[in-house]
């Protein structure tokens, strides 16, 4: 398939209260929301990548994402001193470096680092 310059991704995760969320969201990536549109609140994590959360009782909760970052550990450091649990970290066979977070909601965060 080629590849077009021009394509970005919004990934989007359901959450029951955007208000609750949204305090989460700031404590998981460090940082508030770098645009709020309406009920959507989004998160540039990458140049053409961006992750959505907007609120949604039914759906919420079922959400699956993994964000391939440079390095685990500002993530760790950030997510211990807000008080947020994670699961144990992962080391692959081919040495890549998993963990993963759930958020209130329930819905899945993973991230993947080689470093």
């Amino acid at each position: 398939m080629p590849t077009d310059n021009d394509t970005q991704i919004f990934a989007g995760l359901p959450v029951r209260d955007l208000s609750a969320a949204l305090d989460w969201y700031t404590a998981f990536f460090g940082r508030p929301a770098d645009e709020v549109v309406g009920d959507e609140a989004m998160w540039q994590v990458a140049e053409t990548t961006w992750l959505f959360i907007a609120p949604d009782e039914l759906r919420s909760g079922g959400g699956l994402i993994t964000l391939g970052v440079g390095d685990l550990e500002p993530y760790l450091l950030r997510w211990r001193a807000a008080g947020m649990a994670h699961q144990p970290v992962e080391t692959y066979g081919n040495g890549v470096k998993h963990v993963t977070i759930v958020d209130p909601d329930g819905n899945s965060l993973s991230l993947a680092s080689r470093g």
